[in-house]
């Protein structure tokens, strides 16, 4: 098969004696009879050549009455055969028929015929030269026929085997058996050419036809192609310049596409750009001079103002001989696809609700203001910002008013900011500030300082005016860190400084506060098996009555004692021991411990127990209260829990419902350190408290007789007498202190006046003895 194609077709189709059922032959059967009508007349006057010379050959040999008989029988039968081919000459725009090519067969046989009457009836009674004369015409007639019916292998078939088997015939009953053989074998090799000729054109038009139709098809694919979707079609030729362009390619660079064929790439595109653009271009150019695969490469086109971006592919195209014959490719028009991940890369990079640089912005900003610029290492700074009392504002007006106030809060930042500065939203109630090429250190504190003081002015958002301040950590690169982590930590310890001062200032970063973190870590991971571990201890600081001298209670007193790290004290777990949520089950521990202890001192002596507010968040506190009582057989009203004002601002938590069922129980509640935080004076009528304790710093002042220290006193014990509570006096240590506790009206005092916090053994003496209280050694 000629390159494999059309392989089902067999000799039958070929010869026309049956169609294929895989195809449509239609239009081979019309290309083959085309071919036969456009060589109509030369076969008729191939045939009328031939007539004439056996004419001249026999007429002194053969009757003129047969001779020209036949003359005219064969005029008429070739001459009808030329003028039916020649009166349908338009086969190639048609389609033909089996029965159409049988015709044909028809007209050859019909031929055949005729020309085998003059060697049926001649040959017997021609000489030797008369006899050769015929057979060479003969011949003839079956060359031309082989080469003109060619197209229709069958109808030459018929006419070579008529003729060829009629001479064999012929000669072997005049005896001629060599030229019978030679004729055989003349007629054979005739037979098998135009087999082979035939079968070549049958199968050369099929191929032929089918990559037309290949042909169409792809164009029509490339239509729709260019037509439905987004890419159009270019290609170039060795030199580079268009040879074809889509129509859409040439109107996205608002150009008609007869005017850019001839043009190079780079150049079409400077073109349809206002400003050249040679520069975008570069990465194209390199491709092309280097006649390299490229895809997806993006090139940017200014028209009118408006940035169009071009996404464009291309491999090079090379001959069979791997010749380089130019590029083809496809572009489309990505600027839709370019904008809206633009819009996504901002929006990504961006605080939904302030507009501000989110934390991935500021980590980026950060990251290349470090970046070193020659050998000087760069100087810049980052401002961590939070938020002071936010949180009371989000639970007590909802988070909707407390967007509306980040947004303003962001407006406020935004409107500090210098040229080198940026300011971004990193979450919650956190702001922070990226300062570039800090020149003087001062403008970071003034610059701190102009936040603190804008973000605390008062805002009116939906009606109310709202109060909130800010803290803010400062870390200085290279100083507190050379990358974008260290300094943000650096900054964040800064910050947690400002927020344990007690917030509405700056601080900035120091190396202890990363030795007073790492001190914390080591707390926190040694916290957790402390209890287990049988390394915490209570102590107990006795209360004393100032109207009758005597021990009315004892106050629990945590301690820890680390087999590495000491004694640490108080101050510095217990944050830790909130921070990490572990002060629940510690706290638990205490109480059942403090019950248990309290158990074997004569009634009616108390035991005071700090609460922290972290374990009044939990759901089982009350229930641990009763566990603790019932599993001590200490009775409820000898049981004090100690709280401070700090549980009444956390909105939610539930606080004042978990005393009411604590006081419903029989036990006593007892507010510290009054006066120091917040003094949330309507929580004093909402819930009953037993005793106010009054903080040492107001002990110590009324002593050295400060005014002020005397009158919150008196005002603190005025009221708690009024709303029927009694009063402690913290932190009394000498006996001017005692004195003026006493003179002012406290109901008790505690200090180490009357004895430091001592073993459970020492109070357990103590109170057993019935002794003076002494001091004791914890």
């Amino acid at each position: 098969m000629i390159g494999g194609i059309a392989p089902d077709i067999g000799w039958l189709t070929i010869l026309g004696l049956s169609d294929s059922a895989a195809r449509n032959l239609g239009a081979v059967r019309a290309a083959q009879l085309s071919v036969l009508h456009r060589t109509a007349l030369f076969r008729f006057a191939a045939n009328m050549f031939a007539a004439l010379l056996l004419i001249i050959a026999f007429r002194e040999q053969i009757g003129a009455q047969t001779l020209y008989g036949w003359l005219v029988l064969t005029i008429a039968t070739t001459g009808f055969n030329a003028h039916d081919r020649i009166s349908a000459r338009h086969w190639a725009d048609r389609s033909a028929t089996l029965v159409n090519l049988h015709r044909e067969t028809i007209g050859s046989l019909l031929t055949g015929l005729v020309w085998c009457i003059p060697i049926i009836l001649f040959a017997p009674h021609a000489d030797t030269g008369g006899l050769l004369a015929l057979w060479a015409i003969s011949a003839f007639l079956m060359a031309v026929s082989t080469a003109i019916l060619v197209t229709v292998p069958v109808a030459t078939i018929t006419f070579l085997l008529l003729i060829g088997f009629t001479w064999a015939a012929q000669l072997a009953a005049l005896g001629h058996i060599i030229p019978m053989v030679v004729t055989l074998c003349y007629t054979a090799i005739l037979v098998v050419s135009a087999m082979r000729s035939g079968r070549a054109f049958v199968l050369n038009r099929v191929a032929t036809l089918e990559l037309s139709e290949n042909k169409e098809v792809v164009s029509l694919l490339l239509r729709e192609f260019e037509d439905e979707n987004a890419d159009w079609l270019w290609q170039t030729d060795m030199q580079g310049r268009m040879t074809s362009i889509a129509p859409r390619f040439a109107a996205a660079l608002g150009k008609p596409a007869e005017e850019l064929i001839g043009m190079t790439l780079p150049s079409m595109l400077m073109s349809a750009s206002e400003d050249g653009n040679a520069a975008a271009l570069a990465p194209l150019i390199d491709r092309l001079a280097t006649r390299t695969s490229f895809a997806n490469l993006i090139v940017p086109i200014d028209r009118q103002g408006e940035i169009r971006w071009l996404a464009l592919s291309a491999a090079p195209k090379t001959d069979v001989h791997g010749n380089f014959m130019g590029f083809r490719g496809v572009g489309s028009d990505v600027t839709a696809e370019r904008t809206s991940a633009d819009q996504i890369n901002r929006l990504a990079r961006s605080d939904m609700l302030t507009g501000l640089p989110n934390r991935l912005s500021l980590n980026e900003m950060l990251s290349r203001a470090l970046e070193p610029c020659g050998a000087i290492p760069p100087r810049c700074a980052f401002l961590m910002i939070d938020l002071d009392r936010f949180k009371a504002v989000n639970d007590t007006l909802g988070h909707p008013l407390g967007d509306r106030l980040l947004g303003q809060v962001a407006a406020r930042l935004n409107a500090l900011m210098a040229a080198q500065d940026l300011c971004g939203r990193l979450g919650g109630d956190e702001f922070a500030v990226v300062i570039r090429n800090v020149a003087v250190i001062e403008h970071i504190d003034e610059l701190a300082q102009a936040i603190i003081e804008s973000l605390s002015a008062p805002y009116e958002v939906d009606g109310h005016s709202l109060y909130i301040g800010a803290s803010i950590g400062i870390a200085v690169a290279p100083e507190d860190g050379s990358t974008p982590e260290t300094l943000v930590r650096s900054a964040d310890l800064a910050l947690y400084r400002s927020k344990d001062a007690g917030g509405g200032r700056y601080h900035r970063y120091e190396p202890q506060l990363h030795a007073d973190a790492e001190e914390r870590r080591a707390l926190e991971s040694a916290l957790h098996g402390a209890l287990e571990a049988g390394q915490m201890r209570i102590v107990y600081q006795p209360v004393i009555s100032t109207s009758a001298a005597a021990i009315e209670a004892f106050e629990a007193l945590l301690r820890w004692d680390h087999p590495e790290l000491g004694a640490v004290p108080p101050y510095k777990f217990i944050p830790v021991a909130e921070d990490t949520r572990l002060i629940t089950r510690i706290g638990e521990w205490v109480l059942r411990t403090a019950c248990i202890e309290a158990a074997r001192w004569p009634a009616p002596i108390r035991v005071a127990v700090n609460v922290s507010p972290e374990q009044l968040n939990d759901p089982h506190f009350v229930s641990s209260v009763v566990s603790a009582l019932s599993h001590s057989g200490l009775a409820p009203e000898r049981l004090e829990l100690e709280v401070t004002e700090s549980i009444f601002l956390r909105e939610g938590t539930g606080a004042i419902n978990i005393l009411d069922q604590v006081l419903r129980l029989g036990i006593r509640l007892t507010l510290d350190d009054f006066g120091t935080g917040y003094s949330a004076l309507g929580y004093l009528r909402k819930t009953r408290f037993s005793t106010i304790k009054i903080d040492r710093s107001f002990v110590e002042g009324a002593a050295r007789n400060n005014s002020e220290s005397l009158a919150i006193i008196r005002a603190v014990v005025a009221l708690a007498q009024s709303l029927g509570m009694s009063t402690t006096a913290e932190g009394a240590e000498t006996e001017e202190e005692v004195k003026i506790a006493r003179q002012l009206g406290c109901s008790k005092v505690q200090g180490y006046y009357f004895g430091h916090p001592m073993s459970p053994a020492h109070a357990a003496a103590l109170v057993n003895q019935d002794a003076s209280p002494i001091a004791a050694s914890a």
